[in-house]
């Protein structure tokens, strides 16, 4: 009778299981949590009448799938989910005359004039004497902006300019403490991140923008001040 009781006892898990789907896609999140804890309980209740009748090898996973339908344990999804880079962020960068966004998986700086006779022209669009000529109008931060696309664009500019570029390595004057908002911008994060979210976007873009990667200082002093910014918000 052990077997068939077995069976029986899968046979019901299983149709559980497919409820639970069922039910799912009709109602996402409540009926799904609600089916998931009737088939974790389930679970248990099997693997205890298997250890009951001696068939421990099979009550063990039979337990530890309840457990991970309860959400009591990871589950192998769930590690695939916790090490798998989120694809498809960037971050945007503004400034009073341009805006720069930087693409997390490729690495691409792309960005736009918002003021003057250039206004709404791609910076893709504009060649090298057109973008210094911009530079030469911009106030301290639009200029850091545009130098470090211009780092990323053409990496021997700064050797045909004349004037001394030693300023051009600190991080300009910024008016007022960074909004939250700004932080999850920077970061190409929605509201709600949480610390290691922040932390995980954060390693990934220093990779590409950190100074001694070939990066920029200014966008790097940003992206830091970015972090600091929402993970002080829970302390």
């Amino acid at each position: 009778m052990g077997i068939p009781t077995l069976l029986i006892g899968l046979a019901v898990l299983f149709v559980l299981i497919f409820v639970g789907r069922m039910v799912s896609t009709s109602d996402p999140k409540k009926l799904a949590k609600l089916v998931r804890t009737i088939g974790g309980f389930a679970s248990f209740a099997l693997a205890a009448l298997l250890a009951v009748r001696g068939q421990f090898i099979l009550a063990v996973p039979v337990a530890f799938f309840g457990a991970g339908l309860l959400g009591w344990i990871a589950t192998p999804a769930s590690w695939t989910a916790r090490t798998q880079r989120t694809t498809g962020q960037v971050s945007r960068v503004r400034a009073a005359f341009v805006e720069m966004e930087l693409d997390h998986d490729s690495g691409e700086m792309r960005g736009r004039v918002l003021k003057g006779k250039y206004e709404n022209v791609p910076l893709d669009a504009l060649d090298p004497p057109a973008l210094l000529t911009l530079r030469d109008e911009f106030d301290a931060e639009s200029r850091a902006l545009l130098e470090a696309y211009l780092d990323r664009r053409t990496p021997g500019w700064r050797e045909n300019v004349e004037e001394d570029m030693s300023a051009g390595s600190r991080e300009p004057p910024r008016h007022g403490p960074m909004t939250e908002e700004e932080a999850h911008q920077i970061l190409g994060l929605e509201a709600g991140a949480t610390d290691a979210d922040i932390k995980r976007a954060h390693r990934s873009l220093m990779k590409k923008l950190h100074p001694d990667q070939g990066g920029s200082t200014y966008l790097a002093a940003r992206v830091n001040e970015a972090k600091e910014t929402l993970l002080r918000r829970h302390h």
